[in-house]
């Protein structure tokens, strides 16, 4: 092992526990090194995706409560509120000689198309301009509009957010704020009479005439596509305090676990840090790759098991007290994709005592040629869990195939997790959106592919590594033979 090998183990061995979230390669700096960018990525990849929440439900459910509640308990991070009301089509003379006939709850009242272009370019880090919609002239020109620039979390609120399917996919949470109906009108009387000054009866007029069919007819149907319903709006504190949690939590992750629920990267540590360091150098030794490698391995496939099911289960201990625990999945099984699969064999044997693993051997050849050569799995396998195993998920073609025969095999895909080392974002991509009850566990996503479709930055061909099989190799044992 070189210096540079032997200070970046010093450093393993001195930093046990150290958790550093969040760290990415692109965040060191170094006068020698230069990383070789991906020829099919845009400049889109290198900024931070924003988490975006939608908040949807009925006019004075309580939307704007709850918004506020969560903006004020993210006080640590950027967040940015957008409302939909903003985006209100300006009435034409006709359409403002009988405005009290125009119905605002409607979808067509708002100009979908400049809320989407607004989001999209907050979405890829560029600051936008906002309209100050004007109710008493209804017009959106009237007052300068308001600067909004691109932050950590958006939240975008009003009562027909979830109608268009265009505006539900910029999302990466979906709240619906479900407030009892006579509440809701309690609320718009008191707010309309007290703060607009307007007639009872024009507000019951309304309410009856536009307001509750436009409820029925298009807001509560997009309830469906809520990922969360809170009853009782601000007032449901537990419901805001997880809801909370649950953000703090995907902030902390890579930008494609926003994207993907079904996507898992182990928690980055120094330690991890420094193992990825050395088996992606060039300079390192077969042997101190091979050990630094199953011991990421090893870190992987524990965190996989982690998300098999389990049962409670009580025992007694020596001391003759109960422990109430837990026990693990029975019905279990590894499968490697021939042959870099085969290096985390191992690592899964130590794991699960006498766990039956299957095969699978794809021939690859660039981004085409997928092609099943071989497979031997368990007769029964469609009544296990399968850990899948290939440390490298680059294209996703290959990965593809292999789930697709474990399915095929009548494997329910809820029952896969795929492990891996590494994974490119285009991997991800192809295979959390055509499995997505699968679940991918990895320890650290790429930058990219090149114009071969490898990996970057990566740590070369991880089979020819392991094996011990490079030129490289090849070569050092034939000048060793000729001594």
């Amino acid at each position: 092992m070189d210096s540079n090998s032997k200070s970046v183990a010093d450093l393993i061995e001195a930093s046990s526990g150290t958790h550093y979230s969040g760290f990415h390669l692109g965040g060191l700096k170094s006068g020698k090194t230069q990383v070789e960018q991906p020829t099919t990525s845009s400049p889109e990849h290198f900024h931070t995706q924003p988490f975006v929440i939608g908040v949807a439900g009925g006019a004075a459910s309580g939307k704007t409560t709850v918004c506020d509640m969560i903006v004020e308990q993210l006080r640590d991070q950027r967040v940015v509120l957008v409302n939909q009301d903003s985006f209100y089509h300006s009435l034409t003379p006709e359409e403002l000689t009988r405005v009290h006939e125009y119905n605002f709850d409607h979808p067509d009242a708002f100009d979908t198309e400049q809320l989407l272009c607004a989001m999209e370019k907050l979405k890829h880090g560029q600051a936008v301009d906002i309209p100050n919609y004007d109710l008493k002239t209804y017009k959106k020109d009237v007052f300068p509009a308001r600067r909004v620039n691109p932050s950590d979390v958006i939240i975008l609120e009003g009562i027909l957010i979830f109608h268009d399917p265009h505006v539900r996919d910029l999302m990466n949470m979906k709240i619906f704020v479900d407030t009892d109906a006579d509440v809701r009108l309690a609320r718009r009387i008191r707010r309309d009479t007290v703060e607009k000054g307007r007639d009872i009866n024009m507000v019951l007029d309304q309410y009856s005439k536009f307001v509750k069919p436009a409820f029925d007819d298009f807001i509560l149907p997009t309830k469906k596509y809520a990922d969360i319903i809170i009853p009782r709006g601000g007032d449901n504190h537990v419901a805001i305090d997880l809801i909370v949690q649950h953000i703090h939590t995907k902030l902390g992750q890579h930008d494609l676990c926003k994207i993907y629920p079904n996507l898992y990267v182990i928690q980055s540590t120094f330690q991890i840090r420094g193992m990825h360091t050395l088996i992606r150098d060039a300079q390192t030794t077969k042997h101190d790759f091979i050990f630094y490698a199953d011991r990421l391995i090893r870190l992987v496939v524990e965190h996989g098991l982690g998300h098999l099911p389990f049962t409670e289960k009580q025992v007694i201990t020596p001391t003759g007290s109960v422990y109430i625990g837990v026990d693990f999945c029975k019905r279990l099984c590894g499968v490697s994709v021939i042959r870099s699969g085969e290096s985390m064999e191992n690592a899964l044997r130590a794991c699960c005592k006498g766990i039956k693993i299957g095969k699978i051997l794809i021939h690859r050849e660039g981004d085409n040629g997928q092609q099943l050569i071989y497979e031997k799995l368990p007769e029964d396998i469609s009544q296990r869990h399968v850990l899948l195993l290939d440390p490298i998920l680059g294209t996703g073609n290959s990965a593809v195939q292999a789930i697709s025969l474990l399915i095929k095999k009548g494997v329910p895909e809820s029952n896969i997790i795929f492990l891996n080392l590494i994974s490119a974002p285009q991997g991800v991509h192809v295979v959390c959106k055509r499995f997505p009850r699968l679940k991918i566990v990895t320890s650290e996503i790429e930058t990219g592919l090149n114009k071969d479709f490898r990996v970057i930055p990566g740590m070369g061909e991880f089979g020819d590594r392991y094996f011990g099989t490079d030129d490289d190799d090849d070569q050092e044992q034939q000048a060793v033979a000729r001594q």
